[in-house]
């Protein structure tokens, strides 16, 4: 279910689409039906401290999988970290990421 490839992030971030929300960055693109979700997440070292970038990937893949059954259509995400996640916690991460997927149509608008 993850990318991991520099070639799969490259194709996802000029063929998709991009939303900013909050401590993130959601590049996407909509898959052809019959395939599962993947994702791929980005932090840097702007963020903060290898432990400090280790938890804001832990957050996001987990507010990602949390939700992964809600998605109308199998998506491919990239999500970028920015650094406000360093003080957020889970339930605010998976607030922006909700406010992002609903925006860009990949969620339904009153699924919580």
């Amino acid at each position: 279910m993850r990318l991991r490839r520099p070639s799969e992030f490259a194709n996802l971030r000029q063929q998709g689409q991009r939303l900013i929300r909050g401590c993130l960055v959601a590049n996407w693109m909509r898959l052809p039906s019959g395939s599962s979700h993947r994702l791929g997440v980005v932090t840097s070292r702007a963020i903060g401290s290898a432990c400090i970038r280790s938890r804001a990937r832990r957050l996001l893949r987990e507010s990602f999988r949390r939700h992964q059954h809600e998605y109308l259509w199998p998506v491919a995400v990239v999500l970028v970290a920015r650094p406000s996640i360093r003080d957020r916690k889970l339930a605010e991460v998976d607030g922006d990421l909700l406010a992002a997927f609903r925006r860009a149509g990949i969620m339904p608008r009153g699924a919580d």
